[in-house]
């Protein structure tokens, strides 16, 4: 598409028939709309809806479906690629729908689409409970969920997507639909990893947990030298698997930042990370945690009683919106020795103080349900890999992205040969089909069923299925 659609397209029709605002080229808080949470993110389109109801939203896919205009989608306005945006194309902006309502006796919380994870955790944690989710409170709700949602209470409940009760959907033909297991249960099956290929979901019903004591869990970093990262990995490696479910925890390789509660002294060195989350009883976190205090000769142990809501958002001020990001992503059966190697090598070379390698579990709760089970495949076990690029300084740009590459490709050959689409920038139409394995024939069929014309096509796309 070009901006051609601004200058031929009726907008004005489509702003009449909105509660909320019509944001278009030339309007003063034009750039600021059009801009998502990666700073290498620069689109330009058309117009942008920002919707305050589901009616809003129901208008703005009406209006593009009858104008021939693209849609891009957005939530949080966090996913790698940036798909919340696109030249050319009307941008659903759901950012301002951010409402959440608890029930505490049924355990489950609804959550508006343009919510952050920190809305979330606001509201349950209250209340002593959480969602599994990510790992930033800065993180939309929607994106994550639809595409899996691996977090630190994964272990113990699962995914995301194995808490989603029922989705509330504005279908290709402006139609809207409830998907739950009883309700459209293809969609709602499909819904559960497979993005936002077939709908814009305006709210989703998840169920939730008591976590740690009324919400205080023991969680935080302890840091390595980075030359001990071969020693921990390999102890990580073996540790994990045979943990309680209560207990999970990262492994980054990252530059300690120049801030408190990090000793001055530590500012800016290189190190091996393990981020902690105990959420169970706190009369056993002595016998739980005590293997993850005394393995090795740690620079920092961090662990602390916390509510869930600070070691959630922990990171947030370290990665405000805006920054350059470069993406790379593999998922993992083991973390091999060959593999180790390699995060050696590339973890003394992180090129800004912002770039890390990640390693998230899946295990437990999220291994045990079946690969079929949700559109989320990958339930063999092992981690979720992602090496990210990241600096605010534009001129770095081609910096993080060479190392990020470098990188990958060095550790590639190690994987599983799929990846966590959450973690994937635009890498094209055969990464998409490996990432949803035996799973994507039928997904394909359910994009037929929902949105035969591939309308939602601006995300990691499922084509619809010929015939």
């Amino acid at each position: 598409m070009t901006a051609t659609p601004q200058l031929t397209t009726p907008f004005d029709d489509l702003a009449a028939a909105m509660r909320g605002t019509l944001i278009r080229p030339g309007d003063a808080d034009y750039d600021q709309a059009r801009a998502v949470y990666n700073g290498m993110i620069d689109k330009r389109p058309a117009a942008i809806a920002r919707c305050r109801d589901t009616a809003d939203v129901v208008a703005a896919v009406r209006f593009a479906r009858a104008h021939g205009v693209e849609i891009a989608v957005r939530g949080g306005g966090h996913h790698a690629a940036g798909f919340g945006v696109w030249d050319g194309a009307l941008v659903v902006d759901m950012s301002t729908m951010r409402s959440t309502t608890v029930d505490p006796g049924a355990r489950t919380v609804r959550v508006d689409a343009g919510c952050t994870w920190g809305d979330v955790d606001h509201a349950t944690v209250a209340f002593g409970m959480a969602t599994p989710s990510g790992f930033l409170a800065s993180t939309g709700v929607a994106g994550l969920a639809l595409g899996g949602g691996i977090g630190y209470l994964s272990r113990r409940f699962g995914l995301t997507v194995d808490n989603l009760l029922s989705a509330d959907v504005v279908l290709a033909d402006g139609s809207f639909v409830t998907a739950s297991e009883t309700s459209h249960p293809d969609l709602f099956w499909a819904l559960r990893g497979g993005g936002g290929n077939f709908g814009v979901v305006t709210s989703f019903v998840f169920r939730c947990h008591p976590i740690g004591e009324a919400g205080t869990v023991i969680g935080g970093p302890v840091l390595y030298d980075i030359a001990d990262t071969p020693e921990v990995m390999r102890w990580y490696r073996s540790l994990v698997p045979s943990l309680p479910e209560e207990l999970s925890g990262w492994l980054g390789l990252i530059t300690i930042p120049p801030a408190p509660p990090f000793p001055e002294q530590l500012w800016g060195r290189k190190a091996c990370a393990i981020v902690w989350c105990y959420t169970g009883p706190h009369d056993r976190a002595d016998e739980v945690l005590e293997p993850v205090r005394s393995f090795g000769s740690p620079l920092v142990v961090g662990l602390h009683d916390m509510p869930f809501t600070a070691l959630q958002s922990a990171f947030d001020p370290l990665y405000p919106a805006g920054l350059q990001w470069y993406w790379k992503a593999d998922f993992f059966r083991e973390i091999s020795d060959a593999a180790i190697d390699v995060h050696e090598r590339f973890g003394a070379l992180l090129p800004t103080g912002h770039s890390t390698m990640h390693l998230y579990p899946i295990d437990g709760a999220a291994a045990r349900v079946p690969s079929d089970g949700t559109a989320f495949a990958y339930r063999d076990g092992g981690w979720a890999g992602v090496i990210v690029g990241v600096d605010p300084d534009p001129a770095n740009a081609g910096l993080i992205a060479d190392w990020a590459r470098d990188y990958w490709e060095a550790l590639h050959p190690t994987s599983a040969g799929s990846a966590y689409l959450n973690f994937v920038m635009d890498e094209g139409q055969e990464r998409v089909r490996a990432s949803y394995r035996d799973n994507y024939e039928r997904l394909a069929q359910v994009k037929r069923r929902y949105d035969p014309e591939n309308t939602f096509h601006v995300n990691q796309n499922i084509r619809p299925a010929a015939g």
